[in-house]
């Protein structure tokens, strides 16, 4: 039985995704294990649905040097020493990278003990840091250079067996950019069937409002102040609608702030906070439409947020941005409208198009359903997986 490693720059089981690629692989007759680092540093290691987790605790502070990793190397270290133990320890055949910083480290250590080594891109990740606050400020000016990640990124991609990315938009810019295309497999960021249970919700009482909804991390970049900006528009035609968010960040005060002083959206606007996933699915199979008005920019065009999927098998037309990926899903499936990405009132014009056009919307969600049974779906993409792995030893 061959053995694979992964290494996770956060505490494990909180990546749903790392969980199904290690629970997809290891159905296909592998034997997975993880290195997670931890931000305490009381941790203890043991199995989790099969899955040989190590845990390792780093310390705020060391933790706080990986901003910096490309030009000290102090975070890097602490991940050559914890995974230099495990494969001094653990007879590993493979190396499985998730997300780019740690690629050298990664690397390094396949070379060093002869692995197999697999590089998992779930983001563009030159692209998230030009996005990310910390790197705006004077020390992270000072510590992450964005043109020494993107030539890093570059490297890294040259050095792996395979790269896995999660949209085909993400694999052509790799390709775009020298990397060959036979090593390189989309993985995509879809639902697993297994897990829900929900069928569409019931008919629609007389009298109950519409109900646009987004659910999912609050930040600025997700676009969700253009949606309450489009409300009153689409109030100013529907009365009886209100908006749903689900979820939490660091963007929410802002969101709040913007309803205040407006009755209309003070009392149409509704926070629900983090759910559980089963309630949070729950919630969103009242959704009338399923928002995703994220901020188009080389980030959001090569990734697709897995609530694309959640939407569609509930059945909900979608409106959402022009970001490439999801662009191109909902197009060609017919799942729903776009807009400009940061055009409030083209979103509202989608909104009441879709909520006064039932049949229109019920054929659209009816799209998207099919869509994901057919092909968006967890089943097709922990394939693809097991696929790359295949090939490594093929």
């Amino acid at each position: 039985m061959k053995k694979i490693l992964m290494l996770l720059e956060k505490h494990f089981p909180e990546d749903e995704r790392v969980e199904k690629e290690a629970l997809a692989l290891i159905k296909a007759g592998y034997e997975v294990h993880i290195a997670s680092m931890c931000d305490a540093l009381d941790v203890t290691s043991g199995p989790h649905k099969g899955i040989q987790v190590h845990r390792r605790g780093i310390g705020k502070w060391h933790k706080k040097t990986s901003v910096g990793a490309l030009k000290f190397p102090f975070y890097f270290n602490f991940w050559r020493k914890f995974v230099g133990d495990l494969c001094r320890a653990e007879q590993y055949d493979a190396l499985h990278v998730h997300d780019l910083p740690l690629a050298q480290v990664g690397h390094e250590i396949s070379q060093a003990f002869g692995l197999k080594y697999v590089l998992d891109l779930h983001e563009h990740w030159p692209a998230l840091l030009v996005e990310s606050p910390h790197t705006h400020t004077f020390l992270g000016r000072l510590l992450s250079d964005n043109d020494q990640w993107e030539a890093y990124e570059k490297r890294m991609v040259g050095l792996a067996d395979e790269v896995i990315v999660v949209i085909e938009e993400a694999a052509e810019r790799l390709a775009a950019d020298g990397l060959s295309p036979e090593r390189l497999t989309v993985v995509s960021n879809t639902i697993s069937l297994e897990e829900l249970t929900l069928q569409s919700r019931a008919a629609r009482d007389a009298g109950a409002p519409f109900v646009l909804g987004y659910a999912g991390g609050i930040q600025y970049l997700r676009g969700i102040q253009w949606a309450v900006e489009a409300m009153p528009y689409i109030l100013e035609a529907l009365p009886n609608t209100e908006l749903w968010l689900i979820g939490g960040g660091r963007h929410v005060p802002v969101l709040q702030e913007m309803c205040k002083g407006n009755p209309q959206l003070e009392e149409k606007v509704r926070f629900f906070g983090h759910l559980p996933y089963q309630e949070m699915m729950a919630k969103v199979n009242q959704f009338d439409i399923g928002l995703i008005p994220h901020l188009r920019n080389p980030l959001t065009d090569a990734t697709i947020p897995n609530k694309l999927f959640q939407y569609m098998y509930l059945q909900k037309p979608i409106i959402a941005s022009d970001c490439l990926p999801i662009k191109r899903i909902v197009e060609e499936v017919g799942s729903g409208l776009i807009h400009r990405d940061g055009d409030a009132r083209q979103l509202a014009a989608c909104a009441v198009h879709i909520l006064t056009h039932p049949e229109e919307s019920q054929a659209m969600g009816e799209r998207g359903r099919r869509s994901v049974e057919e092909r968006y779906n967890w089943a097709h993409d922990a394939q693809s997986l097991v696929d790359t792995y295949a090939r490594l030893w093929g």
